[in-house]
């Protein structure tokens, strides 16, 4: 029996200044074909608010200072959208996407609703999927933010879904050979571990050091230990 393909995810850009409208939808469609669909953009707090409850979408991603607002216009953009609901019946989710990582931004758009808060250093293939998380109900922050919201709501760790920007680079094959390598495992341990030849264990963890701008086993086991994966 074949699994159904998942609908697209619906989003709204929703930030001032065109050319990064415009380079985030390119960039989503590129790491993300078929999975996301930019149903529209708005520049301001006003033109936002009009666009969500025109189109409805899965997800907004929003900048956190638009022209319009009082300083921080999107927390008005969520209070006035915030209630919508989309097409499938489902609450409207707001995504803060900033090149602030101040802790009052931070905590300002969370207590008006908005569902998470990754700044603009995300990379596309990331931001595709804090989106996608976002749509499945998940809170996604970038790492250094998630304590500030722990801090100021009381949430326990397990409600938050933190975006490791750096794990999220790696593939699942390659996250399996740098937590046996982290362990302790040799390459022939590797492979037979995961069916796989010693050439191909090399290939992987070549890739996971380049990928973590790592230089030695060392110190991919400092990193994994310190993210607690071994």
């Amino acid at each position: 029996m074949t699994t159904p393909t998942p609908a697209p995810v619906r989003v709204v850009i929703v930030d001032d200044h065109k050319m990064f409208r415009t380079g985030v939808k390119a960039e989503l469609t590129e790491v993300a074909p078929g999975r996301l669909d930019i149903v529209g953009e708005a520049p301001n707090v006003d033109d936002a608010i009009k666009i969500v409850r025109a189109t409805q979408p899965d997800v907004v991603l929003l900048d956190v200072h638009l022209p319009g607002g009082n300083g921080r216009g999107g927390v008005d953009v969520l209070q006035g959208c915030v209630a919508q609901e989309s097409l499938a019946g489902q609450p409207i989710r707001f995504l803060a996407l900033s090149v602030s990582d101040a802790a009052d931004d931070v905590i300002a758009v969370i207590r008006a609703g908005a569902r998470g808060y990754v700044t603009k250093s995300i990379t596309g293939t990331d931001l595709a999927t804090a989106i996608r998380r976002v749509a499945d109900g998940d809170a996604v922050f970038s790492p250094r933010l998630a304590g500030f919201v722990l801090d100021a709501f009381g949430a326990s760790a397990g409600e938050i879904a933190e975006v490791d920007e750096e794990l999220d680079r790696l593939s699942q094959r390659e996250r399996e050979v740098m937590r046996l390598i982290a362990r302790g495992y040799q390459y022939k341990e590797v492979a037979k571990e995961l069916f796989i030849s010693i050439k191909t264990v090399e290939t992987h963890v070549s890739s996971v050091l380049r990928k973590l701008q790592l230089s030695s086993r060392h110190e991919l086991t400092t990193w994994a230990m310190g993210r607690k994966l071994v």
